[in-house]
């Protein structure tokens, strides 16, 4: 993971999330659903469902909006029947890109993948053509002005927690683990006293590719077009671009 750091993206997606506030409440109904349909209602019992619920709730999402997702996952109400795909592609200058989606039409969404691949320079891929280019991690991100540990103390207490590795970027802390690790590392290090910035399992790529402007500026449409769709929950690439086209994606 040397190299990479998610941060300064999820801190630009947090600055724009009050005009997007809608969107968002949409999509952690849509992953609340998914997780209390696959395990349950319980989030004492289902690990994902209580992830989902506590990121929905650092985003400020109402009870009564999470309450209602888990109801219709568990049929006590009535509601559509969504369906939990990664799509794989291309991006411009040869990018790699996945889209984790949750969707009740699944024609749809690849037809609305397709285009907005198409209409950047990229291709929508095969399943697994991309997918062997990243790593499947919990992360976690402590915000350096907000904790009095230093370095030594955050990486200690880290790895005691059961974490794989930890990088001190501008700013934060940066954590890894195995995504199975996740909920014990995330309990054990707020019962620490830790506060986290974001707690999530994501995709972290193992190589990123560089691209010139033109095709930065392309990923950087495509990128926002494939976010701003109803159906996309996550968006995961490995570009390496300047910093100005990195502070927009």
């Amino acid at each position: 993971m040397a190299g990479h750091s998610k941060w300064k993206n999820i801190q630009r997606r947090k600055n724009a999330q009050d005009a997007k506030r809608g969107k968002i409440f949409m999509k952690h109904a849509k992953d609340i659903y998914l997780a209390a349909k696959q395990g349950g209602g319980d989030t004492d019992m289902n690990a994902s469902l209580r992830l989902a619920v506590d990121k929905a709730k650092a985003d400020n999402m109402p009870n009564d909006n999470i309450d209602r997702a888990i109801k219709k996952a568990t049929g006590d109400l009535d509601g559509a029947n969504f369906e939990e795909l990664t799509y794989e592609g291309y991006g411009p200058g040869g990018t790699a890109v996945m889209v984790e989606v949750l969707t009740d039409n699944k024609n749809r969404t690849a037809s609305e993948l397709r285009h907005a691949f198409s209409k950047n320079g990229g291709n929508l891929g095969e399943n697994g053509c991309v997918a062997f280019m990243f790593n499947r991690k919990g992360y976690f991100v402590i915000d350096r002005e907000k904790t009095e540990a230093d370095e030594d103390t955050v990486m200690l207490e880290a790895i005691e927690a059961g974490a794989e590795e930890m990088e001190t970027v501008e700013g934060a802390y940066e954590i890894y683990a195995d995504p199975e690790d996740f909920q014990n590392v995330k309990k054990t290090l707020e019962e620490s006293g830790f506060t986290f910035e974001t707690a999530e399992i994501t995709m972290i790529p193992q190589t990123m590719s560089e691209v010139d402007e033109d095709a930065g500026n392309k990923m950087v449409k495509l990128v926002q077009m494939l976010e701003d769709m109803e159906d996309v929950q996550e968006v995961h690439h490995n570009i390496e671009a300047d910093e100005a086209i990195m502070e927009q994606l």
